[in-house]
């Protein structure tokens, strides 16, 4: 086996008073692709400037082999330096690299190479960063955010690129649905320490749930341990006793122990503030259109979103999304059609540049509004310390500026912000930029139980397929065309590879040739065998359903995963089988039901 193209060794690095890495340790070898995974603020991204050798540890070697390329993806690249991109992307070549990768990469990216550093978006630059650091051909990429301001087209170009790449890849990412397609290891960064996983990150999450539920178990014996030694010592011991003195000791190290435990940080307390419930019909909108001069950005759409509505808004960097969000949301007049929200509409808007945070506010100035020291939580009061809490922010953090926050720091405050308002229509615009995961889960969570209304932009997958009821997307074939798709991302390109047409579509199509529904023909009765499936699928579907719970159960033994690592991995892949059997089995009945009801089978 050939040796590793890059290690780190016992790596520690402290900044203040708390040691942000202790001991950590990971090893890259030829062909590995190693997500690297943790809370914001555990260090990944530290960790990854260190093995750039762009950040020096306190402590530990860093070692690569002679001879490799290593490069390097910041999440914030600096351009200042250059006259144009194309300067920029090609400063980063080998002497034996030409420049024709350099400008395919940029192509593929949508930068012609000639922009000015000073005149692009951040996504821009990210995207000019993207095509320096791969442009080279290196042994070893170091990602950090690689899909931050992609959208979704670019996103799938980049796996491609990145699963045909013949570098060793560790990656930072919040994208779950980008990880789980491309990493085969996992290195979890927690409380200062880098625990490894030889599997991808689909099986993390199990097995970090194991993990922490062995330690609560651990913590709760080594408190029983020491209840149990101090009750000893308060019944008196003999002090000329060498046993109890011993004793004595022992009871002194298992509270230092204690002492010394680094407690898992917790997690946010998401809270919704809903407002009083609205009409059922929350917006309409009648052959809408909006252009700039030529630019046609919306032509003649039509939609219908009532009460409990999850809708996404997808689409390429460009194309319109926020646009159409202004239009739908009534802050923004179209330039045709007819545009009507419901009564006792209460809308609160997450915005994606973070454009409403005054950098020089104050975090708890922020929270309150400048007034007072209390939040209104669901109409109840709660102290602005205690609230900060609730999004992992320190007590000594309420002086901080917001210029001084981090990004993903920056996203828990708007978070914070905007579910202390009362509403029944939440405006997501890009949500998850910074969030990490399991912030990004709890926001997932209460997504699922909020009582209103949810528009979404945003480029994840995962949560777009985890969060909405549909989906309103580009057509590539008219400009300015959108149409709406029932199901998250993955059953729209389901839907789009099997050349379906949506409702829209249809409506838009008879509307043209003037055909009513009185006049179409009957469709087909269905056959039997569809009809059997129809009666049968309900019951398959509950016996699914039951499975699933069975597997649940199983894994959630915290012992298995390393007591029966073999138990383990079968249980997780039928859960896996189960849940795809349940979706196929689902959709068909879906599928099945609507052909009835269409062919007045009912």
């Amino acid at each position: 086996m050939a040796p590793p193209l890059l290690i780190l060794t016992d790596i520690s690095l402290t900044f203040g008073g708390t040691p942000l890495l202790e001991g950590a340790a990971m090893s890259v070898s030829d062909g590995d692709r190693i997500c690297l995974v943790g809370r914001n603020g555990s260090g990944k991204s530290t960790l990854l400037k260190i093995a750039a050798g762009l950040v020096e540890a306190d402590d530990g070697e860093v070692f690569v082999q002679p001879g490799t390329t290593v490069r390097y993806l910041p999440q914030e690249p600096d351009l200042t330096e250059f006259q144009t991109v194309s300067d920029y992307v090609e400063a980063g070549l080998g002497p034996s690299d030409g420049p024709y990768r350099a400008r395919h990469l940029l192509e593929q990216l949508g930068l012609s190479g000639d922009e000015k550093p000073g005149q692009i978006s951040g996504g821009e630059a990210r995207r000019a960063a993207l095509a320096r650091t791969l442009a080279p051909d290196p042994e070893i990429l170091l990602l950090d955010e690689p899909t931050n301001h992609l959208d979704l087209p670019a996103i799938e170009w980049l796996e491609g690129e990145l699963r045909n790449s013949r570098a060793a890849i560790v990656m930072i990412s919040h994208d779950r649905r980008f990880l789980e397609n491309l990493s085969r290891k996992t290195v979890w960064l927690d409380r200062g320490n880098a625990q490894p996983l030889d599997k991808g990150f689909a099986h993390f999450e199990a097995w970090r749930d194991a993990i922490l539920e062995q330690e609560v178990t651990e913590r709760h014996k080594l408190d029983r341990k020491i209840a149990r030694e101090t009750d000893w010592m308060r019944k008196g011991v003999t002090a000329r006793r060498k046993r109890n003195q011993g004793r004595l000791r022992a009871l002194k190290d298992l509270r230092r122990e204690k002492r010394e435990q680094r407690q898992v940080t917790g997690a946010v307390e998401l809270t919704q503030t809903e407002a009083g419930v609205g009409g059922k019909r929350v917006i309409e909108a009648k052959a809408i259109s909006k252009a700039y001069g030529s630019h046609v950005i919306v032509d003649t759409f039509s939609t219908r979103i009532q009460r409990g509505d999850r809708i996404g808004i997808i689409g390429p960097n460009g194309a319109g999304k926020t646009t159409l969000l202004n239009l739908l949301t009534g802050q923004l007049a179209p330039d045709a059609g007819e545009i009507k929200l419901g009564a006792n509409v209460e809308m609160v808007t997450i915005d994606q540049r973070r454009e409403s945070l005054d950098p020089t506010t104050r975090l708890a100035d922020a929270l309150t509004d400048g007034s007072g020291d209390n939040v209104f939580v669901a109409g109840q009061p709660k102290h602005v310390i205690g609230y900060m809490k609730d999004f992992l922010f320190a007590p000594e953090q309420a002086r901080t500026p917001i210029g001084a926050l981090s990004g993903g720091e920056r996203g828990r405050l708007m978070l914070a912000r905007a579910l202390a308002k009362p509403s029944n229509l939440l405006i997501l615009d890009e949500p998850t930029n910074d969030l990490d995961l399991e912030t990004l889960d709890l926001l997932q969570e209460m997504l699922a139980d909020y009582a209103g209304t949810v528009l979404l932009v945003s480029h994840d997958r995962d949560f777009l397929d985890r969060v909405v009821t549909s989906v309103i997307t580009t057509d590539p074939h008219h400009a300015g065309g959108w149409a709406e798709y029932a199901g998250g991302y993955s059953y729209l390109k389901s839907q789009q590879s099997g050349g379906g047409k949506t409702a829209s579509d249809e409506a838009s199509e008879n509307s043209k040739r003037g055909k009513s529904a009185k006049r179409q023909k009957a469709k087909p009765k269905l056959s039997y065998k569809d009809q059997y499936a129809l009666e049968t699928l309900p019951g398959e579907i509950d016996a699914l359903h039951k499975l699933i719970t069975t597997h649940q159960a199983t894994l959630a033994d915290p012992a298995l995963f390393s007591g029966d690592p073999d138990t383990f991995e079968a249980t997780a892949n039928a859960l896996k089988a189960a849940e795809a059997d349940l979706a196929a089995a689902e959709e068909k009945w879906l599928e099945l039901e609507m052909a009835r009801e269409d062919a007045g089978n009912g």
